[in-house]
């Protein structure tokens, strides 16, 4: 950024940048490894870490991975027939031996899933779960026969099975940058660990033929030989999935806290230069501080980057309403940088977070009002990638 922008910034752009991050309800950090089952092992319904069926994605929200569905294919057996015979006198009834059908099979498409995150914070990421469903081939049986002068008994292939394999959700928390309370400090950086979900195996499966022979009496009576050919369900695979480590370099603060890092600048509007307090209507003397910013994020920011604007309050009122006037507060940024700004409106998406990502107390220890610190609370947030 030039010299001339940072002026312009650092007199219009005041208040501290955020630093705060809240993420309390999202699952723990988790290697990866392999979960029990909570459906049966071979029906193929969806068990632990795999959603229900429903629309698949075709593509993924805030940069996130596609996780390309993986098709297990039918495996179909046909039946065998044995015809009758008559031996002695004494009729052997003809029996069928059932086929095999096992139908096809689908691992769903996922998404990795990135959370937005206000300026200052690397979001929470989040590789879901996947299973390979259970599969089983039954057991099968070429009947004996007992006749005059013929005795053979039957001949038996146990079922043969595979239990469903699965993989747990693997997540990374929300991580943000310590707040600043004065120029000239120092905020250190931050890293959000990379994540992997393992690759997933199930073993291929068969189940081997069987065979009865022909025979016969001494007077030239015979029965059928019977054949069973072996049936096989191959291996399946699921790759694995990485989501690589992210961090925020460490900065000096500065005046206006127009904060430039790892390939990424933020401006940090205190809400009452913008807004009068409670309100969601622009003031008439902010349009010069939101002209010089829409300047120096058409200077800076590369023309095609996605924009952020994250709105922020103090935790004055109740947190419903809180969220509802940070969005509108978000909204009306956008709107303003869309219609006046010259910046295009696709690039553009706004974000309420009301009360949840405080920068500073907005009580003091004694739990008296601290109008400082919640003045600093109420704040908008709008950042970007510089390349």
């Amino acid at each position: 950024m030039n010299r001339t922008l940072r002026i312009m910034a650092a007199a219009l752009l005041a208040g501290p940048f955020l630093s705060s991050c809240g993420d309390g309800d999202r699952p723990n950090d988790n290697a990866g490894g392999a979960a029990k089952p909570s459906a049966s092992p071979t029906t193929g319904q969806p068990t632990t870490g795999q959603r229900s069926p429903g629309p698949e994605p075709a593509s993924c929200p805030n940069g996130g991975e596609l996780i390309e569905a993986v098709e297990i294919s039918a495996v179909h057996a046909d039946p065998v027939h044995i015809p009758e015979a008559t031996i002695s006198g004494r009729k052997i009834p003809a029996a069928t031996i059932p086929g095999v059908d096992i139908p096809a099979q689908r691992i769903p498409a996922q998404c990795v899933d990135l959370k937005p995150a206000p300026g200052g914070c690397l979001g929470a990421v989040a590789i879901p779960g996947v299973s390979i469903p259970g599969v089983k081939i039954p057991a099968v049986t070429i009947p004996g026969v007992k006749a005059p002068g013929i005795e053979v008994p039957p001949v038996t292939r146990a079922e043969v099975s595979r239990h469903a394999v699965s993989r747990s959700p693997v997540t990374r928390h929300e991580v943000c940058q310590s707040k600043p309370s004065e120029e000239g400090q120092y905020v250190s950086s931050v890293y959000r660990a990379s994540l992997y979900r393992s690759s997933l195996y199930r073993s291929s499966l068969y189940r081997s033929s069987l065979y009865r022979p022909r025979t016969c009496n001494d007077k030239g009576e015979c029965i059928p030989a019977v054949s069973v050919p072996g049936v096989s369900v191959p291996e399946v695979s699921v790759r694995g999935v990485s989501v690589a480590g992210a961090s925020l370099k460490a900065y000096r603060a500065g005046p206006g806290q127009v904060i430039e890092g790892d390939g990424s600048i933020a401006y940090n509007i205190k809400a009452d230069v913008l807004f009068d307090f409670g309100k969601a209507d622009i003031k008439s003397d902010a349009a010069k501080s939101l002209t010089d910013l829409a300047a120096s994020i058409r200077k800076e920011v590369p023309s095609d980057a996605p924009i952020q604007v994250d709105g922020h309050t103090d935790s004055k009122g109740d947190p419903a309403s809180n969220k509802t006037l940070s969005e509108r507060r978000a909204q009306a940024i956008v709107d303003w940088l869309a219609t006046k700004g010259g910046i295009d409106r696709s690039r553009l998406k706004a974000t309420g977070y009301g009360e949840t990502k405080p920068t500073a107390p907005n009580t003091r220890p004694d739990g008296s009002d601290d109008p400082d610190g919640r003045a600093k609370n109420r704040r908008v947030v709008i950042s970007a990638a510089q390349s």
